[in-house]
């Protein structure tokens, strides 16, 4: 279980890492380096893995690749001579304009790049011979309310949002949910007909430090009450009244996780990876620990505290992964390394 390949004399094996140059890909291929990998990384632009070089460090253990999820074939020299794939790449659209149809968009901006993008991976690595793919999923996927609209005391990896739910109620944020959920079930679907093994991690808000160069989308949602961001605020909300609580994970954290899943013989299937949840008050509460120029007063009187959910990564502890990082951690990094 120590990630060692027998091909190159029981030596750290080579893995590939999609979407390398946003923040859970860059992340990851750090510590990939640092536990003794091969990385293939793979961007659609090197020019910005080129500022990620010195962060990362990989000398002769890491290679760059080009490849965009659009185009057919291009992951293939990529995977190759790889022992397994990390498809962390992905769309991050959150709207859609009003005036677009729900069909059209998802012909046009979702179906092309998500779903078709991960079946180029997928078929990249059946051709490469790659046995296993960690795939990233998101929270997104999961919701912890029944059919009846009753929330459920805990909330684990069957609890699947429905397809026509998300088109019928277009919560902000609509557009990402489905792209991953959809992108998902391409990846299951691919593994059953290909005989590769497809292990999907799902975590939840991500965040803490970062190696980008700008700010990451999933930590300009957790801080947008902070910020007051119009456009991320509304998804942090949407978040809070699917799951009835915001739930986070530590970046570091989560790469270990993809990471363990990848090593661990007996691993399938899905994974959520989550430390923890809070209430909005209680996020709010956070926040003004580490930022005392924000207000949380608001945000006390706007939502009543109630039990949330618990949402569950006991598949994942059960495997014997550990976090490292509790919530106020995750807080206390985000708001420092942004400031900083």
């Amino acid at each position: 279980m120590d990630g060692s390949d027998p091909r190159n004399g029981g030596e750290k094996g080579t893995l590939c890492v999609t979407g390398a140059t946003g923040y859970i890909g860059s992340w990851l291929v750090r510590s990939l380096l640092r536990k003794g990998y091969t990385v293939h990384a793979t961007t659609r632009d090197l020019a910005k893995a080129d500022r990620l070089l010195p962060l990362w460090g990989g000398g002769e253990k890491l290679k760059l690749f080009r490849a965009d999820l659009g185009e057919e074939g291009s992951f293939d020299e990529a995977v190759k001579g790889c022992t397994g794939v990390f498809h962390v790449a992905a769309s991050m659209v959150f709207g859609v304009p009003d005036h677009v149809s729900i069909e059209s968009y998802v012909q046009s901006k979702i179906l092309e790049p998500a779903i078709k993008g991960t079946e180029n991976v997928l078929e990249a690595c059946r051709k490469g011979g790659v046995k296993k793919v960690i795939f990233t999923s998101s929270i997104s996927t999961v919701t912890a309310k029944d059919n009846y609209g009753k929330w459920k005391s805990v909330v684990d990896e069957s609890c699947v949002v429905l397809e026509d739910a998300i088109k019928s109620t277009k919560r902000k944020g609509w557009v990402y949910v489905l792209s991953k959920l959809l992108s998902e079930k391409k990846a299951f679907q691919f593994a059953k007909e290909s005989g590769i093994n497809i292990i999907s991690i799902i975590p939840t808000t991500v965040s803490g430090q970062f190696l980008t160069p700008t700010v990451p989308t999933s930590i300009r949602v957790l801080l947008s009450p902070i910020t007051g961001d119009p456009e991320l605020y509304p998804i942090l909300l949407s978040v809070h009244s699917r799951l009835g609580s915001i739930s986070v994970v530590h970046v570091e954290d989560l790469c270990d996780a993809h990471i363990l899943l990848m090593e661990h013989p007996s691993a399938q299937g899905r994974y959520i990876c989550s430390v923890g949840s809070c209430s909005m008050p209680k996020l709010a509460e956070l926040l003004s620990y580490e930022y005392p120029f924000f207000d949380a007063k608001r945000f006390t009187e706007d939502f009543h505290e109630s039990i949330p959910s618990m949402i569950s990564s006991k598949r994942l502890t059960d495997l014997g992964f550990k976090y490292k990082y509790g919530v106020g951690d995750i807080i206390r990094h985000s708001v420092t390394s942004c400031k900083e």
